[in-house]
């Protein structure tokens, strides 16, 4: 794939000499991973999740089509069943709440999905430690600014282009959000997130704007996890 992976292209650095990725070529990136993660979760025989999805998984042809890459850590899940139990796997920063319990179905891709979009919009990393303590985490910081009402402080401000097309980013960013819900069940198919892509459906307007969970009931944990205090979901998508 000539273009290499996509972190080459998202992150902003003084090092990195690869130009800043324009609206529509970051929106079509992002399609093309929601339409693939789809072909996985509902059109093959089994369930596959992918457990993995970030952007040095994400491979670009001379045209910017975007691929899915790097299986090794997939797991199949049946259709008849609703979940799967697992060990723990995947890359610190992306990892959906529910993976406290072990118990998890293919929606940990759609978390995972979010996080990468709102790194393809925003032009950073989801955990940078080189920025200030109350910026390091890109999903606390998104939680805070939706709140205040201040989102388009994340878009990309590398890229005129992307400060252009403000409105479209801001309704991106939407998407992202319902895809980042603590409680799994309240998160989009990926079927449901290319129809959105594709202007066929509109984003869940009860989206609740509380990313970082503060309790195991947030994301519908009933059982103890062996700890007298409630893990925190920025444990598995926050600063390690």
């Amino acid at each position: 794939m000539p273009k290499g992976s996509l972190d080459r292209w998202i992150y902003y650095s003084h090092e990195n000499d690869a130009p800043s990725l324009d609206w529509k070529t970051r929106r079509q990136v992002i399609t093309h991973i929601a339409k693939g993660l789809s072909y996985l979760h509902e059109e093959c025989s089994k369930r596959i999740a992918h457990l993995d999805v970030k952007p040095q998984n994400i491979l670009l042809d001379e045209n910017f089509n975007a691929k899915l890459s790097d299986f090794g850590l997939s797991k199949l899940i049946d259709q008849d069943k609703s979940q799967v139990i697992t060990r723990m796997r995947g890359t610190p920063g992306y990892l959906a709440p529910e993976w406290l319990t072990s118990q998890i179905t293919e929606k940990v891709d759609v978390y995972s999905f979010g996080i990468v979009v709102m790194e393809i919009v925003s032009g950073r990393k989801n955990l940078d430690t080189s920025r200030s303590k109350e910026s390091i985490h890109l999903i606390t910081l998104l939680e805070e600014k939706v709140k205040s009402d201040k989102l388009e402080d994340l878009i990309d401000k590398h890229s005129a282009d992307m400060q252009v097309h403000k409105q479209e980013v801001l309704e991106m960013m939407e998407l992202a959000m319902w895809c980042l819900q603590i409680d799994s069940k309240r998160r989009p198919q990926m079927s449901e997130v290319v129809k959105v892509l594709e202007g066929h459906m509109s984003v869940e307007s009860r989206i609740d704007y509380n990313f970082v969970a503060t309790s195991q009931t947030m994301f519908g944990i009933a059982e103890k996890t062996g700890s007298s205090d409630p893990p925190q979901a920025s444990d598995l998508s926050g600063p390690r």
